[in-house]
């Protein structure tokens, strides 16, 4: 017990480090890495080697570059869209279609909110929907639906933190998107489900109306992830949402409502988006370049940044007449998110390559029945939580996961994937977003906070409901074996 406290240890300072001493993600990170060396030097995993210090840094390399070449353009796409007041003109937009309050809480949590943040990450889609929500609604209401509309969180940024766990579980993207899909079913409905409550929406047919579009929503998720991968899942998913929406809004109307000529770059973004993807898979031609480490891989020609950087240039081209380029802006904005992500991954690195996980990888797996999956669940719900990002949480979770010799691993990195994504969901970088846009005073601000913690623990309640039955209850096999 006492080798896996003291291996357990630089995670434990990561932790209490933001929850306890309330310290920017970023210094937490490197005290957890300043400690994890530290202890590798006095002795307490495996010895220290030149293989496995070289190891360490290529793969940790592999990994950052594959997470910051996403990271950096999206935020540069985040920055001039915002500039060109795309999130607001959707707004606008989406109050022409005349959906009923119903239909607004069902085709924005499900549809547009998941849409947006698929293709951008960042907490962009709340650009968009906190203030169109808070007009609809009443403020505490609008502020709730809002939150339950980044509910998508495992795909977003076009299915970063997806792609990052699966190649930290060396996993096919696909097999662990797939997966995550099936995992996280049940946090979309009832996400959905508690916005429509917020909402006061007490008859039948939009709850039977929800059923229907979370079926919908999730078939497309889990078919696209199997079939194309998760970066353009998402984005597939909230888009056959929104396009009921306004095939509803048609048929009330009698007339489309035009596309605001500000969001053109999400339009230009769904195309390269699609139009990559479809060519990498006839062709193969994102397997002419591969980046090897000791034990990941990284194929730079499939990355989504690409998709990201292309809009990019094409929208600083388009305002080039009006402004120049915000490259200060977009290093001041990228250095925290991009230096976290990078202690972390070399944190988890070190971990896994010098063996501070064998002791928790051993309890784990003498962990039997259904006690493992909880754990899990709960261990990558806080992870999410604590980190503030999806791929914080799986970069200190998976690793362990990846290890455990099971027949359930796909499974098991996909509760791990959703359960760090839905415990992002009520981050505080996500709440402060949230809180600035609606101008928020401290009661409100508190009220959310206590709502947005209530919805981590039900959503890691849930993933771990969602990893029992389908293990131990339905006995599903490990599809990815």
């Amino acid at each position: 017990m006492t080798s896996l406290m003291l291996q357990m240890l630089p995670i434990g300072v990561v932790v209490a480090w933001i929850l306890i001493l309330r310290r920017p993600p970023v210094q937490a990170a490197f005290a957890g890495v300043a400690l994890v060396f530290l202890l590798w030097i006095l002795g307490a995993a495996a010895p220290l080697s030149t293989a496995t210090t070289a190891a360490i840094f290529k793969d940790t390399s592999i990994l950052f570059f594959s997470t910051a070449c996403v990271i950096v353009p999206g935020l540069a796409f985040v920055m001039l869209v915002e500039r060109g007041g795309a999130p607001q003109a959707i707004g606008a937009w989406v109050k022409e279609l005349g959906w009923t309050p119903a239909a607004q809480i069902i085709f924005i949590v499900l549809g547009l909110a998941p849409l947006l943040e698929s293709m951008t990450g960042f907490g962009v889609s709340l650009i968009a929907t906190v203030p169109l929500l808070i007009g609809l609604f009443t403020r505490q209401s609008g502020m709730k639906i809002a939150l339950a509309g980044m509910v998508i969180m495992p795909w977003g940024t076009l299915g970063l933190a997806t792609l990052v766990g699966a190649l930290l579980a060396h996993l096919p993207a696909g097999t662990l998107g797939s997966h995550s899909a099936l995992i996280s079913a049940p946090v979309f409905f009832c996400l959905a489900a508690i916005a429509l409550w917020q909402a006061g929406i007490r008859t039948v047919a939009p709850w039977l109306g929800l059923v229907v579009m979370t079926a919908l929503f999730v078939t497309v998720l889990y078919c696209i992830n199997q079939w194309i991968g998760p970066e353009v899942s998402g984005v597939l998913a909230g888009l056959a949402v929104a396009c009921v929406g306004l095939a509803v809004s048609l048929s009330h109307r009698k007339r489309l409502v035009r596309w605001p000529d500000a969001a053109w770059p999400y339009l230009a973004l769904l195309g390269i988006i699609v139009v990559s993807r479809g060519v990498f898979v006839l062709t193969g031609w994102d397997a002419l370049w591969i980046v090897k480490g000791e034990h990941t891989s990284w194929k730079p020609l499939a990355s989504p940044g690409l998709a990201l950087l292309m809009s990019s240039i094409l929208i600083s081209i388009r305002q080039a007449a009006t402004a120049g380029f915000p490259w200060q802006a977009l290093f001041k904005r990228a250095k925290f998110p991009v230096t976290t992500i990078f202690l972390f991954l070399l944190l988890s690195q070190v971990m896994v390559n010098a063996g501070f996980l064998v002791e928790a990888q051993r309890i784990l797996q003498s962990l039997s029945g259904v006690s493992l999956v909880p754990t899990i669940a709960l261990l990558a719900g806080i992870a999410g939580y604590v980190t503030g990002s999806n791929v914080g949480g799986n970069t200190l979770v998976m690793p362990s996961i990846a290890a455990l010799t099971t027949g359930h691993g796909p499974w098991l990195a996909a509760m791990v994937n959703s359960a760090a994504g839905h415990g992002a969901l009520g981050s505080l970088s996500i709440l402060s977003l949230i809180t600035g846009l609606a101008a928020a005073n401290r009661q409100e601000e508190n009220h959310l906070i206590r709502f947005a913690f209530g919805l981590v623990l039900l959503n890691i309640v849930i993933v771990a409901a969602a990893g029992v039955c389908v293990l131990y209850i339905g006995a599903v096999p490990g599809n990815g074996k």
